[in-house]
């Protein structure tokens, strides 16, 4: 406990110029990237790299009288942050493909709802059970489900596609369910937020508590139907300026700007989070002529700096918010650490159970309705941000940081893992693994004009 007061000590009285940024923004970089690139070695999502270097980085508030890492800098690396986070859900939905969602229809439908409610359930039940002390809001507990609700589909995708598997009616499955849920759980975290009273406009319609949850709804829901109409002129627009100047710089420099915009918009006036406004972006601008090039240069510009800087940030959260809020809070440490192991293998058991009844439903058989629940198994970025964004309102406390780099670990080796021993004694279809092996051999032609 001492190393934290030293950490409140040095943040305490902190003031700072622009330059000072600019070391601890190096550090996060170069360390990101050297980290990165050891997790790909070892097959885990780059993202767990990043958090490492915020982790490494924060180990400078332990040095005493540093003037690196102080209120003015950790300020700014913080508002970086934000932008990271909306990045990301804006390529996200950039590369949210609805056609494939309309492809496998009702069987993705119901795959995804029941992949979102039994884990968001298992999330509920069990911070109930453990953190119901009379701290822990209704939406507190319903939060710790959310964060579990969120899915990555790379992890099986990349397993999939080795297979031979991805175009498969179980990849299919997996990939439409995945593109869904991520819809599901963007729009479930703004909602969540939002009735709580937490978010960050804070607006209150009435004193009657009924009426504000349904104005509350009601001005949400006309956002979502802004967003379809007006998406329809932005989508055609976005189409024809694509067509007009193919991988001209005006193009991601409109969809940026596009995507700031909306993202604003979405909190500021309709109380729906600004990371659902900005996917709502992608979403709109997703499918068009423009669409590839403006995902490719957001990606460019995102992964060089503000993505690695939000996850170093959550890292270096991790020392600044664990200073002083066990006792601040009220938390039981050694509770929340086993609520937090169950609450892994509640992420875990939560996507299989969920999607293996929806594949069931469906009419998968049992095995298939398993790989199912695997693939949907793997946890990356997006539950980052989830957590991230609840943090940031209040609704749950930053101890659950730790246990969601856990979560993506596990997940991440476990998915590939429980996926390749189901499909072992299986003839591969659409090339995998089959494209690994030796071709046959041809005699060389005797022609000497041949040769």
């Amino acid at each position: 406990m001492q190393h934290f007061a030293l950490i409140n000590t040095v943040l305490a009285d902190s003031e700072g110029s622009p330059y000072m940024i600019l070391l601890p923004l190096g550090l996060i970089i170069l360390l990101g990237k050297l980290f990165s690139l050891f997790m790909g070695k070892l097959k885990l999502p780059q993202v767990v790299g990043m958090l490492l270097a915020g982790l490494a980085v924060g180990l400078i508030l332990f040095i005493p009288n540093q003037n690196i890492l102080t209120d003015y800098t950790l300020d700014g690396i913080g508002e970086l942050s934000k932008i990271g986070v909306v990045l990301i859900l804006f390529t996200a939905g950039l590369e949210t493909d609805l056609k494939k969602i309309k492809e496998l229809g009702k069987a993705s439908v119901i795959i995804t709802s029941l992949g979102v409610i039994v884990p968001l359930l298992f999330g509920f039940l069990l911070s109930w059970a453990f953190l119901d002390n009379g701290l822990a809001e209704p939406y507190t507990c319903i939060y710790y489900g959310v964060i579990l609700t969120a899915t990555s589909v790379s992890v099986g995708v990349a397993t999939l596609k080795e297979l031979g598997r991805l175009d498969s009616k179980v990849g299919t499955a997996i990939t439409s369910a995945a593109i869904l849920d991520d819809v599901i759980g963007v729009i479930l975290l703004s909602v969540v937020i939002s009735l709580s009273g937490k978010g960050s406009s804070g607006v209150v319609y009435s004193e009657n508590a009924g009426l504000n949850l349904f104005l509350m709804i009601l001005v949400m829901a006309a956002f979502f139907a802004l967003s379809i109409v007006m998406g329809i002129f932005f989508h055609k627009f976005f189409d024809w300026v694509g067509r007009k100047y193919p991988h001209h710089r005006r193009i991601p420099m409109l969809g940026l700007a596009f995507c700031f915009i909306w993202a604003y918009l979405a909190e500021a006036v309709f109380q729906v989070a600004d990371i659902t406004g900005a996917y709502v972006a992608g979403l709109i601008i997703a499918n068009s002529a423009a669409a590839k090039y403006i995902d490719h240069r957001a990606d460019q510009i995102a992964n060089i700096i503000f993505v690695p800087v939000f996850f170093a940030s959550v890292g270096i959260s991790m020392y600044t918010s664990l200073s002083g809020e066990s006792s601040a809070a009220g938390i039981d440490v050694g509770i929340f650490i086993v609520f937090g192991l169950l609450w892994i293998v509640a992420g875990l058991a939560g996507k299989i159970v969920g999607c293996f009844i929806g594949g069931k439903i469906t009419g998968f058989n049992a095995k298939d309705s398993f790989k199912i629940g695997i693939g949907m198994m793997a946890r990356a970025e997006v539950l980052i941000v989830t957590a991230q964004k609840g943090i940031d309102a209040g609704l749950v406390s930053s101890f659950i940081m730790p246990f969601t780099v856990g979560l993506i670990v596990a997940s991440s080796f476990l998915t590939p893992i429980i996926l390749k021993a189901l499909y072992k004694n299986e003839p591969p279809e659409n090339g995998g693994e089959l494209a690994n092996r030796e071709p046959p051999q041809v005699e060389a032609p005797t022609n000497a004009t041949n040769a």
